[in-house]
Order: C-alpha cells, then sequence, then structure tokens
C-alpha cells in the first residue's frame, strides 16, 4: 500500500546528537514537553534502518519471504469469494504479492488498489485486475487512474516496522490510519511485513491504529 509516503517534517527541539535513535532498544521520556519531537526523529532514523535492511536483501530472499507471508495470509483470510481485499503495489523492498493477488482473484474474491487523492486525506480504494490500465501515481507507484471508491472487506497494508501490539510503522504521512479511521465498517486490517520489522514499540500516539494482526515471514 502506497500509505505514508510523505516523511514526518524534522523537528529539533532535543539536542543535536540523536545516534541512540538508531537502537530500537531505546526509551523516550515522554513526559518531557519535547517528547513527541523526539518520537518523530527516532521514528524517522528507525524508518531508514528498516528500509535499509530490507533492501539489502537480494531479490530471490525477497521474494522467498513474500511467498511464505502469502502463505500465511491464505491462513489468516481463509474464504476470499465474494470479498474485496485491498492491497498494494511493492514500494522500495516491501513484499511482493502481486501473485497471490492473482489468486485471491482465481479463488472468487477481487483486488482493489489505494490511491493518494491529496496530502493530509484518507487514500481511495479502487478496483482492480490484471489486464486494467495503471498510471504512475504519487512516489511513481502504479495505481488505477479511474474508477468508483470501494470498501475493502480486508486490508493488506505493508508495514515498515511494527510492535507486539500491532502498531505500524509507515513512511510518515498518516493515510493508512486516516483510511481506517473513516471507513463505514471496519475492514479486517493485516500488516505485512518482514520478521526484521518487529521493534519493540513505534511509540504510539491516539491517531494511530493498530493492525489486527500481522503476518510475517
Amino acid at each position: 500500500m502506497q500509505d505514508d509516503i510523505h516523511e514526518e517534517p524534522a523537528q529539533y527541539a532535543s539536542p543535536p546528537c540523536f545516534m541512540h535513535e538508531l537502537s530500537p532498544e531505546f526509551r523516550l521520556d515522554l513526559v518531557r514537553p519535547d517528547a513527541w519531537s523526539d518520537v518523530l526523529r527516532w521514528r524517522k532514523a528507525e524508518r531508514k534502518r528498516l528500509i535499509d535492511q530490507r533492501l539489502s536483501m537480494s531479490p530471490d530472499e525477497r521474494q522467498a519471504r513474500s511467498d511464505r507471508i502469502a502463505s500465511m495470509l491464505d491462513l489468516t483470510i481463509g474464504k476470499f469469494g465474494g470479498r474485496i481485499v485491498g492491497t498494494y503495489w511493492p514500494f522500495r523492498g516491501e513484499p511482493d504479492l502481486r501473485n497471490w493477488g492473482i489468486r485471491v482473484i482465481e479463488r472468487g474474491g477481487r483486488l482493489a488498489l489505494p490511491v493518494v487523492i491529496q496530502q493530509g486525506w484518507p487514500v481511495e480504494y479502487r478496483i482492480w485486475s490484471p489486464g486494467d490500465p495503471l498510471e504512475r501515481g504519487v512516489a511513481g507507484i502504479l495505481v488505477p487512474p479511474r474508477g468508483p471508491a470501494v470498501q475493502p472487506d480486508v486490508v493488506v497494508a505493508p508495514v515498515v516496522g511494527f510492535d507486539k501490539e500491532h502498531y505500524r510503522l509507515g513512511y510518515g504521512g498518516g493515510f493508512f490510519d486516516r483510511t481506517l479511521a473513516v471507513m463505514r465498517r471496519k475492514p479486517l486490517a493485516i500488516g505485512v511485513g518482514y520478521t526484521s520489522a518487529n521493534v519493540p514499540t513505534i511509540y504510539p500516539q491516539s491517531h494511530d491504529i493498530p493492525m489486527d494482526v500481522v503476518v510475517t515471514d
């Protein structure tokens, strides 16, 4: 999913040396007045570390891990017939579930891809099938150029990082949380990522919405 493709604005209320942010074991003092500035800076550093880590994998290793995630998604979701599954076009080393999406269609489901309409807005899901046209959207991610918005029954969203409470670290724009918050009915929200993306906490805030489950390789 192309959620959170704009990074949070950098804020520098804390001391300039912030190398301790690179360790996921670091604990912030959230009582301090400038604690949120520290959270933003920690998330930015952690985001870079985790993306660099997954990009360092070979394409074959990423695909093997993606295939294992796909198998676990089958077990997690169960029946696909008559359901709309919101998925995503892979970006920056995310698990590649495109082949899995074809199998969802073969089993009676439908796929929907997210489209960023405007910064600060929820994304819009549009039905897509292999062979339908795609165009470059925000950050060059392929999206359906037209079609009515739909409400997915299941949403599969890639994570940059995730914690034991199933809170998701994305790219920093907050698109996914906004989308879940305005949906008329709550979908089954599934985060997908590599096991190495697990961190002790992302320091969730009141606007962050946890996944129902996170599926890894």
